[in-house]
Parts: structure tokens; C-alpha cells; sequence
């Protein structure tokens, strides 16, 4: 309404971050989804998913960027997506070679700018926490995605997790029931090595190794906000959460302000006081940027090729900064709506 033109992807809510910056690009570009042949014969599962006749942005292309705004872990999708437009992807290239798909060419900048809002760049320890109640946190998503959907009859018609890819397609007429109860008793839950499902992607261990090989592109302006949703006991260094936090999440706000890994197991990431403070769902930590990175302070100056702290939203918890929650805060009466209109002109 305010004139900036604006569309929106829908991905796979547990899929990896590779998986999931295809889907985008397909539905942004068209086409039928190719997550790539040595992807697909590395992870087991299918080369090619959807099909999107209708593309979001017929236009995309060198003359016509887009910027992108990402919340939690769509901020390293969009990171994945921007690398793979950029440097494509070698091993797909040997794998396909004539048949390669367009975007593992590399050599689109279309991306102008990407902004993430509580992305976990570094990781988030609630992955620790579900393991250690759950042992499976792909369950923990779709059981808590499920409750979420349950609770209206027409999203439960309509909503599914976009599992194509491990033939986890649901079926016409298939009860949202029998769809979830499919997928939590699927073998893909069940796989020791989960690398290519959202669990990794979003453990500090699983970033690190995204961290190793996306790059951050010369030609994008990348900015980022944190969150925080604790406050932190001087008595203890532990972060509990504050008043406003929503209360579906103070568990997990708690367990995060005080889980701490001092003496890690080789090849595990150290957690120490600085990872305590949180929106109870990232470590506010971990949302400037990817570690190895360039981040500094935004001074108002825009810049390309490093990331620009816009700072932190301080007893603003997860989803707050998207107006799941509420619109403004009661403590600080800030508005999210002020921001993104902002931010669309800048």
C-alpha cells in the first residue's frame, strides 16, 4: 500500500537451507524445483520437486535486483540463495554438466540487499535444548507446527510441510492427521545424519559449516537486527526472561539464558556467557552476522559487501519483531510496522 512492490516465498519450515533456497528461487524465477543432482545423490532424495508455472518475479534478473527482508532462519536461506546466484556451484556443474540448472551456473547478481531479523548466522542452542529433551527436534517442529495449524480449520485444508523431495507430498484429500502423523514416522526422521534438514543448519555446529563455504557477496548490502527477550542476573550471569516474553516460549528463554558448554567434544562449538542472552528462540549472539565475516555498526552510510549491525531490539522476543505477537511493545512502545516502512525506503 505504501508503493514498494512486495511478494512473498513459502519453504519447507524443516528443510536445509540448500533445499530451501531452491524452493525460492523457483517460485520467484518459475520452473519446476531442481535441488541439484550430486545434492540429491549425496542426501538420498529426490533431484526434482514442485513445479511453479506462475512465477512471483517474471522479471528477476541483472536489471531488475530485489532486496530481501528474512526472519529467523530465512536469513541464511537467503544467504545460500544470494551464493548460489553468484558462484554457483561446481559440483552440480560436473554432475549435470549440459543439463545444469541456471542458478548452480552462477553469475546473477540479482540480489541488491538483504536484511535478516533474529537470524541464528551462527546458530541457535535451542537445537541443544530439544536434543536433550526430545532426542528429535524435526518432531518438535512439526508437533509445534501442527498445534499451531490445528487451531484453524482452513490453514490445517491448506498447509503442508513441503517434504516433495523425500516423496512426503501430501495426498489430495489426505486429513492434516494422517499428513503429520506420515511425516513424524517417515525414515527421514529417523536418520542419523540429518545434514540436510533444518536441525543442522541451525545447530552452532551446522552454522559453522554453512559459514565455511557461503560467501558474502562484494555486490549486496547486507544489514541485520537482533533481538533480546532476557535480562541478565549479575548474581548468576544466567538470562531470564522478561515480562513481556510470550509465554509459550519462557521455557525456552530460560533453558537458553542458562545452558552453557564450556568443555566441548571435538567438533563441537563452545558456549560460554556471551551465548546467554536471547529472543527465546536464537541466541542474540549469533543474529549480527556470520562468524568470519565483517560486521560493523550502521552508521546511516549504506555499504556493500559487509554486514551492518542496525542493532538490537531489546524485550523483544521472536516472533515480536514480526507482529506475531502483538504490534508494539509495552515497554518500549516501538511499532515494527514504523520499521519496515523505513527500511523500504532506504
Amino acid at each position: 500500500k505504501a508503493g514498494y512492490p512486495t511478494v512473498s516465498v513459502a519453504v519447507g519450515p524443516v528443510s536445509s537451507n540448500w533445499d530451501r533456497a531452491l524452493e525460492a528461487y523457483y517460485q520467484l524465477k518459475g520452473g519446476c524445483v531442481d535441488y541439484g543432482e550430486a545434492h540429491a545423490k549425496r542426501y538420498g532424495h529426490e533431484r526434482f520437486g514442485r513445479c511453479y508455472e506462475k512465477p512471483l518475479l517474471s522479471a528477476w534478473d541483472d536489471e531488475n535486483r530485489i532486496s530481501i527482508i528474512a526472519h529467523s532462519q530465512g536469513g541464511q536461506t537467503a544467504r545460500v540463495l544470494i551464493h548460489l546466484l553468484e558462484y554457483g556451484d561446481q559440483a552440480e556443474q560436473a554432475a549435470s554438466g549440459a543439463n545444469t540448472a541456471d542458478i548452480f551456473k552462477g553469475g546473477h547478481a540479482w540480489v541488491r540487499s538483504l536484511t535478516t531479523l533474529s537470524t541464528p548466522h551462527n546458530g541457535t542452542t535451542l537445537t541443544k535444548c530439544a536434543s536433550a529433551v526430545t532426542f528429535n527436534m524435526e518432531e518438535q517442529l512439526v508437533t509445534g507446527i501442527a498445534g499451531l495449524i490445528q487451531a484453524s480449520e482452513k490453514l490445517s485444508a491448506l498447509y503442508d510441510f513441503k517434504l516433495d523431495q523425500w516423496g512426503l507430498k501430501r495426498q489430495p484429500k489426505e486429513t492434516y492427521q494422517n499428513y503429520r502423523s506420515r511425516i513424524k514416522n517417515s525414515p527421514i526422521m529417523k536418520l542419523p545424519d540429518k545434514k540436510d534438514m533444518a536441525i543442522w543448519d541451525l545447530s552452532p555446529e551446522g552454522a559453522r559449516e554453512l559459514n565455511g563455504w557461503v560467501k558474502t557477496s562484494p555486490n549486496v548490502y547486507y544489514f541485520s537486527i537482533s533481538t533480546a527477550s532476557t535480562e541478565k542476573d549479575e548474581a548468576t550471569s544466567e538470562e531470564y526472561p522478561v515480562i513481556t516474553n510470550a509465554l509459550v516460549f519462557l521455557p525456552a528463554a530460560h533453558w537458553m539464558g542458562s545452558y552453557r558448554n564450556m568443555n566441548p567434544l571435538p567438533g563441537e562449538v563452545k558456549i560460554d556467557d556471551t551465548w546467554a542472552k536471547n529472543d527465546s528462540v536464537v541466541n542474540t549472539v549469533s543474529m549480527k552476522g556470520p562468524e568470519g565475516s565483517v560486521i560493523l555498526p550502521y552508521d546511516g552510510k549504506p555499504r556493500k559487501g559487509l554486514w551492518q549491525d542496525m542493532g538490537t531490539w531489546s524485550t523483544w522476543d521472536h516472533m515480536d519483531i514480526i507482529g506475531q505477537t502483538r504490534m508494539w511493545n509495552l515497554l518500549d512502545n516501538r511499532n515494527p510496522k514504523d520499521f519496515y516502512l523505513n527500511h523500504a525506503e532506504l
